[in-house]
């Protein structure tokens, strides 16, 4: 329309004229023309907007801030800005960050690492590397996890209407202490599954002893694993116990030495977290409940549903995990 406009008017006809016989308002006529003769176009041209108030120079110490320090907040920054007479709303400087790839994120919970970890863990990757994948195959993974009423995993995100934030469906019940718990203890190999064991009461290092006398065994012949099967456990008080130690060369039972505060390091975890998700699927509405359902077998039955394909691709990523730990130098990894 723009263009037939400027071809109208160049064949000699007025603002009047070129209006009626494009249905224009002629104000609109006249604006079309003017910006031909100022412009040489009639198109839409950029538009500087307000200029910003953020400089290249609060910019950068934008950058360099939470850099140094990721958990400064955008009120904090504000402040900072506002000392070399930068005024900005805090959104604007989230915003300016997210430009820059800069996006605020819930920090991931890992381990406590002290240096001692951190080279314990280093050493651990760089011995392990290059072993071959039938080690790991034959390498029984255990653990003992808790199973909580009320925990982390019964988190999810829900559908509601504005204003219905409190209404009794629309909210997620927590309770001191998850409500009461279940211990579990596990194990499981690249052939899938093993035998899974319910706690009862305080566990200490007897009650460790028994739990592998009665398990661990019979777990390897279940899983067909050979003569040179490994037991990997973690560095927990009640497993390197001198009582536990003994019982271990006693009964001959050769374990993988174990990095402390390295639960990223066990593909056992994703399998908790299995376990945990089908457990809470049944719903139990007290610990009384949990209890039961674990005592009922429930948590053994769904443990043994766990498909020998998912033990196989768990144990196939170790060799990434370790290469992980050497990427971070030793550091939490995002397993």
């Amino acid at each position: 329309m723009r263009t037939e406009v400027i071809e109208i008017y160049q064949s000699g006809k007025g603002y009047k004229a070129i209006s009626k016989a494009l249905g224009l308002q002629r104000t609109t006529v006249r604006a079309i023309i003017h910006k031909w003769q100022k412009h040489g176009t009639v198109v839409n041209l950029p538009r500087s907007g307000r200029p910003t108030k953020i400089t290249p120079r609060a910019q950068r110490r934008l950058i360099r801030e939470v850099t140094k320090d990721p958990r400064t907040t955008s009120k904090e920054l504000q402040a900072s800005l506002a000392s070399i007479k930068v005024s900005v709303h805090d959104s604007t400087i989230r915003k300016r960050l997210g430009k820059n790839g800069l996006h605020g994120r819930f920090p991931r919970r890992k381990p406590l690492l002290s240096k001692k970890n951190i080279r314990a863990r280093l050493n651990f990757a760089k011995k392990h590397l290059n072993d071959c994948q039938d080690f790991w195959e034959n390498t029984l993974w255990t653990d003992e996890t808790k199973v909580e009423l009320f925990g982390r995993q019964m988190s999810r995100y829900i559908w509601r209407k504005r204003n219905t934030a409190f209404q009794k469906k629309n909210i997620i019940p927590t309770v001191k202490y998850g409500g009461g718990s279940v211990m579990v203890w596990g194990c499981f190999a690249a052939s899938g599954p093993g035998r899974l064991a319910v706690i009862d009461g305080t566990m200490n290092s007897t009650v460790y002893q028994k739990i592998l006398k009665e398990n661990v065994r019979p777990s390897v012949r279940q899983l067909k694993l050979k003569r040179s099967w490994v037991l990997q456990q973690d560095n927990d008080p009640k497993h390197t116990s001198k009582s536990t130690s003994e019982w271990l060369k006693k009964n001959k039972m050769k374990t993988l030495e174990w990095p402390s505060q390295s639960p990223d390091l066990n593909p056992i975890e994703m399998l908790w977290h299995d376990l945990k998700k089908a457990v809470h699927a049944r719903k139990p509405s007290n610990k009384a409940e949990l209890q039961q359902f674990c005592k009922d077998e429930i948590c053994k039955e769904e443990w043994q549903r766990i498909p020998k394909s998912r033990c196989e691709k768990l144990v196939a990523s170790f060799p990434r995990r370790l290469m992980a730990v050497l990427a971070q130098k030793g550091a939490s990894t995002k397993y």
